[in-house]
């Protein structure tokens, strides 16, 4: 019973140890100068008392507005401060871990903004808005809508079609690289692009930036944004998968030039793991985790267009394009700890940065839910019902069908290796590419 015990205790803490250090806490190999990654907690704090000191004796004639705004951004300041020096920087530590550690500070913000945001009325959001955004109080809905791209459907030319390749079209290819990147999968990727554009079509009797012709979601959304941006993202992951990681110490460069590439290699990835979501022996639970992660990125896109409709704020808007960033930056660390906790075994709980993005996501929702009765009243509930049956359904069947597929392929390579041909390097003794999973 002993030896049990021991055995059980020692499972423990080797499952926390590898959560802290793969999910929480990525530790930094081969730090090259040891000034930035050294602790400065004295220093840090001196500077901030100074700091604090400063703009609170050197304030006069200020409106309460002013002072309002002013601390605020003081206390978002220190909170920052405090996220450098105790927050996780989870499972990224390039360029360095502070930088994600304040990427997962700005994080709970937004939350708790959100949150606070659930306690009042439609009226009070939109003036604590305009308090800090002046300009948005004389926006209406026109205003938001930059373009009407539901017009003349039928009218199709190379003219035409050049004419929408706008500054949106550039952002949505980039959008979708960023996704390809994050994903590494060719079937969850292509099932997002295709299932976001049947969101556009569900939801466009509500929202009018979702109106658009055929010929624009087919060619230009998704053949040529979508279509481009994941087959670039894809071929960056594969070039990134396959050249080898040697870090050199940025004192042992002699040329100025060296020392500059190498200093710009320090905000590429340290090392680039192999994602794989589905393999042969994938169990039905893996399944379904996939499947909510499909869900999950289509609500997170679809809060943004109904935020922005139900505030009023246009998409060029600081807001608007700051909520992209934020969603962006945190989903890349939440959709590596939900990858660890799908797939390795020893991770038994989700990671802190997963955490705070799933209550974000979900919180934007009820924020929307909330506010958004005026649009909601005009819904019809054939379209929301059918959209989602279909987007539960088509997630779990297109997941399924990968795993299928990741199967038939295992079968292929067990073939081939019994007529005499060798696996590949890292195969499993059946000739099949496995990750360590989850079966329960």
């Amino acid at each position: 019973m002993e030896d049990k015990g021991k055995q059980n205790l020692s499972k423990t803490e080797t499952e926390c140890q590898h959560f802290a250090n793969l999910i929480e806490k990525q530790k930094v190999d081969n730090i090259t100068l040891e000034f930035f990654y050294k602790p400065h907690t004295l220093t840090l704090l001196a500077i901030t008392i100074t700091w604090i000191i400063y703009m609170a004796l050197n304030r006069a004639n200020t409106t309460l507005k002013q002072d309002v705004w002013d601390g605020g951004i003081a206390v978002c300041i220190i909170f920052l401060i405090i996220s450098i020096l105790v927050m996780p920087n989870g499972p990224f530590n390039r360029p360095h871990p502070a930088v994600w550690r304040i990427v997962f500070g700005v994080s709970v913000l937004y939350f708790l903004v959100m949150v606070f945001v659930c306690f009042l009325s439609y009226e009070d959001a939109r003036r604590a808005l305009h308090f800090m955004y002046p300009d948005l109080h004389s926006m209406t809905i026109d205003d938001i809508l930059d373009k009407d791209y539901a017009v003349n459907c039928s009218e199709v030319t190379v003219a035409r079609l050049y004419a929408h390749l706008d500054g949106f079209a550039v952002a949505h290819l980039f959008g979708w690289v960023m996704k390809a990147v994050l994903l590494r999968h060719y079937g969850l990727a292509w099932l997002l692009s295709v299932n976001w554009e049947i969101t556009e079509l569900a939801f466009s009797h509500i929202l009018p930036n979702f109106r658009e012709c055929w010929w624009d979601i087919v060619l230009l959304d998704v053949l040529l944004c979508n279509g481009l941006g994941i087959y670039l993202g894809m071929q960056l992951c594969k070039w990134l998968e396959m050249r080898s990681y040697h870090w050199e110490s940025i004192r042992s460069i002699n040329s100025t030039t060296g020392k500059i590439k190498r200093a710009f290699f320090q905000f590429t990835p340290g090392s680039w793991t192999p994602t794989r979501w589905l393999d042969p022996e994938s169990s039905f639970m893996r399944v379904i985790a996939v499947s909510i992660l499909v869900v999950m990125t289509q609500l997170a896109e679809l809060n943004c267009f109904f935020l922005k409709h139900i505030f009023l704020v246009r998409p060029s808007h600081p807001t608007t394009l700051g909520r992209l960033v934020l969603i962006s930056a945190i989903s890349a660390p939440a959709i590596r700890q939900y990858y660890l906790y799908v797939t390795d075994p020893l991770v038994n709980r989700v990671g802190t940065q997963l955490w705070v993005f799933v209550a974000v996501v979900v919180t934007e929702a009820i924020v929307c839910l909330k506010f958004g009765r005026h649009f909601f009243e005009k819904t019809v509930i054939l379209n929301i019902v059918l959209w989602i049956v279909y987007s539960i359904m088509s997630s779990f069947f297109i997941v399924f069908l990968c795993a299928f597929v990741a199967k038939a392929r295992c079968s292929r390579r067990s073939s081939a290796k019994t007529n005499g041909y060798s696996s590949e390097a890292g195969s499993s003794p059946n000739g099949c590419q496995l990750d360590a999973k989850k079966q329960s």
